[in-house]
């Protein structure tokens, strides 16, 4: 069960980083990034530090507001947004064939809410990879919490450099992580080292679509406004991504941008327009007592000085998501299905 009150989540603000120490924690991360004067190649030669400050300073946020699972999903007319969120982690289950017995990895796996639901859902045994410690210390209490201690576990290192020997598992999968790879090529290079021949990858990768002009200053303001509240060095396209997985070995089965087959827009529990008592803390409102209570708690001292701070880049990233969703420029469901042949020459 997820962290549900203010204490909560004034509690578990700014993660594994010294209370003391998160105000200047938010200043060092905004000046990764271009509305500070940031630069590119900067987040991503540094992009385990951005990231790592990223999911210390915003977990408690995203856990109060998504729950377990932080990600957006395909939604049909009538759906809840909690229940979008496990269909869509099961079609991912389902993509891949797992079976009763399976070893799968979970690259990026946040706090475990979908590791969790697809071993429950599979019968399987999943692995998630993170390198942030606040998050594995919270997820391993969820497995406990949920009994599935047995049969997950988190294994704490950087995606790009991952700890485990060659062929090791029979399906991998990444639901919105892989973005904040400095380098897709890299990332997917070592998903594939891991991956036993003859099995698959899949994934939802945050990406712009073909619509995105890099030249256009409202995309790019966009862009930028997603970049900062999400933690992301870059958004590549959908093509760089596809072309990435070539390069490192797979073979694509298939591939597409699931947004067009959502009735309902994905960043609707976003949209300042939307209102719903099942996702409230997600709506305007929600948020506007968030912000409040989150102001009060700083001043009061049960929130470290600088929660407003992470807050208000987070209300940042909202604003430039559903703007990109408006506007089709960017996809947070750019799915893949791909294969590790049976051997390099196949």
């Amino acid at each position: 069960m997820s962290k549900a009150g203010a204490f909560d989540l004034a509690s578990g603000l700014g993660g594994k980083i010294d209370k003391t120490e998160v105000l200047s924690a938010v200043e060092k991360y905004e000046k990764y990034h271009v509305f500070y004067g940031g630069e590119e190649e900067e987040r991503k030669a540094n992009y385990t530090d951005m990231v790592n400050k990223y999911y210390d300073l915003v977990t408690s946020f995203y856990e109060f507001g998504w729950g377990e699972s932080f990600h957006f999903a395909a939604r049909w007319k009538g759906e809840s947004l909690k229940e979008s969120i496990k269909r869509h982690e099961h079609f991912l289950a389902l993509q891949l064939g797992l079976k009763p017995g399976h070893k799968v990895l979970d690259v990026g796996c946040g706090i475990g809410g979908p590791l969790r639901e697809i071993a429950r859902f599979s019968s399987t045994s999943v692995t998630g990879l993170n390198n942030n410690e606040y998050q594995i210390t919270r997820g391993k209490e969820l497995n406990r919490i949920a009994g599935v201690e047995k049969t997950c576990d988190f294994v704490k290192a950087d995606f790009m450099k991952m700890p485990f020997p060659d062929n090791t598992f029979d399906a991998v999968y990444a639901i919105e992580a892989t973005c904040h790879a400095p380098d897709a090529y890299g990332c997917y290079k070592e998903i594939y080292r891991v991956l036993k021949p003859g099995q698959c990858f899949a994934a939802y990768e945050w990406c712009m679509t073909d619509a995105f002009d890099p030249n256009n200053p409202e995309h790019q303001k966009i862009k930028a406004e997603i970049e900062i509240g999400d933690g992301l060095p870059d958004i590549r396209l959908t093509k760089q991504c596809l072309e990435a997985l070539k390069q490192a070995g797979f073979e694509v089965i298939w591939e597409k941008d699931l947004v067009f087959d959502s009735p309902v827009p994905w960043y609707l529990p976003l949209d300042k327009n939307h209102f719903s008592l099942s996702s409230f803390r997600l709506t305007a409102l929600g948020r506007f007592f968030t912000r409040n209570m989150v102001k009060a708690l700083e001043f009061v001292g049960f929130a470290p000085k600088g929660s407003q701070r992470v807050q208000d880049f987070l209300e940042k990233a909202a604003e430039g998501l559903v703007e990109g969703g408006r506007k089709e420029i960017f996809t947070p469901m750019y799915f893949f299905l791909a294969r590790k042949p049976l051997s390099d020459s196949q």
